[in-house]
């Protein structure tokens, strides 16, 4: 049995947080105990709280534990730009040795938990190095997310190169479509079922509003058979 599942992006705004709450409603649902963590968030808005962030607050009402923020979200970072210049502009260096130590605490209290990234795989978190860098060091199951848009081809098949170049276990990827005026949607799809040598677990249609039964039927389906045999 898994305890935790990455969720990293072909790029930034291609639906991580859709699916990730999916994922941790869905988990919920088959019985599991779980808890979303996104080590680093860039954007945050002040707040009589704190500095706070949309996905990590969403991934906090989507959870089935309830946990601090701080424990959700270790770096709020202000400006919406990459996380080492975000960090820079305040004064703090992400460490990726406190991201796994929180991400091990959360994972001994919950059953899983499911992390998702900031931006892109391979977003610079300091100076030399990645988000890779960290999902490495987590030693999690990838979910890849494909932003289903122009240019989602090449930026699929570059993340699938680079995580297996690395000999990082992806459990599969799930197709978004977050462009309402893409073009031929589903033939892209399955140029990528066709060349990406990992199973599709869902495809989330595009929904404005968020809501599509699609993803979460396929959500289910997927982690079903991958909890089955995560080995395979």
């Amino acid at each position: 049995m898994i305890d935790g599942i990455f969720v990293t992006g072909t790029d930034t705004g291609v639906g991580k947080t859709r699916v990730s709450v999916a994922l941790l409603r869905t988990l919920t649902e088959m019985g599991h105990c779980c808890i979303g963590m996104k080590p680093v968030a860039c954007g945050c808005e002040h707040t009589p709280n704190g500095w706070r962030h949309g996905d990590a607050l969403e991934l906090m009402r989507a959870s089935s534990i309830e946990v601090g923020y701080d424990e959700v979200n270790p770096y709020p970072l202000i400006e919406a730009i990459a996380p080492h210049l975000a960090a820079r502009q305040m004064g703090v260096e992400i460490d990726i040795g406190r991201l796994s130590k929180q991400a091990r605490e959360l994972r001994a209290r919950a059953d899983i938990v499911v992390v998702e990234g900031a931006g892109g795989l391979l977003v610079p978190l300091r100076d030399k190095q990645t988000q890779v860098d960290l999902i490495a060091t987590l030693g999690l199951p990838i979910l890849l997310v494909v932003g289903i848009r122009l240019g989602c081809l090449n930026h699929a098949l570059l993340s699938l190169e680079s995580l297996l170049r690395r000999e990082l276990p992806v459990m599969g990827w799930v197709a978004n479509c977050c462009d309402g005026d893409m073009q031929y949607p589903d033939e892209n799809i399955e140029t990528l079922r066709d060349m990406l040598d990992i199973p599709l677990l869902a495809v989330a249609g595009y929904a404005p509003d968020g809501r599509d039964d699609r993803l979460a039927q396929g959500i289910r389906t997927g982690l079903t058979t991958y909890l089955a045999n995560p080995d395979e």
